[in-house]
């Protein structure tokens, strides 16, 4: 029960996360991390985003399977595999036209924020920049809110070499958006937690 209840969850997160990243590519905008990047290189190449974010994580495997374990990096190699191929079915099925990219930011951001929610708290990630964060949290106790705001600060500066500068400013929306909602929800604030007798 509890392992159906895991892979469930992880199917969530990622349908989730690709929802997002399909309406925020549909309307131009980035997002953070390692799928910023597949943004950013998608519009350099014959590759589409799905296929980027595959080979984009296939370095991170390494660091995951030394720090986190295998278990973590079977997840996560799942993980990631169902986001590139729930983005390529989107890509081809799932037609969006927003035509307000603040409205495009906002939705995008949460929609990705919570996805890595459910999966970093089934103990899964979606590489790149998330391995990174979980294990600087493990380690070093910094919280991955922060390391995903400095690699947010990192997509932004490449972006403006290959996106409008409107397109970047409206990204910066869903980088705060998701950034915000990762920090609130990563862990239940104290009020929100059960109370044990």
């Amino acid at each position: 029960m509890i392992i159906t209840h895991r892979w469930l969850s992880i199917l969530e997160g990622c349908l989730l996360v690709a929802l997002g990243i399909h309406l925020l590519n549909s309307s131009h905008l980035l997002i953070s991390g390692t799928a910023g990047m597949g943004l950013i290189v998608q519009h350099l190449s014959t590759l589409s985003f799905g296929q980027l974010f595959f080979i984009l994580n296939l370095p991170f495997y390494l660091l995951a399977i030394r720090c986190m374990g295998r278990a973590f990096t079977v997840r996560t190699f799942i993980s990631v595999s169902l986001l590139s191929l729930l983005s390529e079915l989107m890509r081809r099925y799932l037609d969006f036209n927003i035509a307000e990219p603040v409205l495009a930011a906002v939705l995008g951001g949460m929609l990705v924020g919570f996805g890595l929610i459910i999966l970093f708290r089934h103990q899964s990630s979606l590489g790149g920049l998330n391995i990174l964060a979980m294990y600087l949290e493990r380690r070093f106790g910094i919280h991955a809110g922060k390391t995903t705001l400095v690699g947010d600060i990192l997509i932004v500066s490449v972006a403006f070499f290959v996106f409008e500068p409107a397109q970047v400013l409206y990204s910066l929306v869903a980088f705060l958006f998701m950034s915000s909602v990762v920090g609130r929800y990563h862990r239940p604030p104290t009020w929100a937690r059960v109370q044990t007798a």
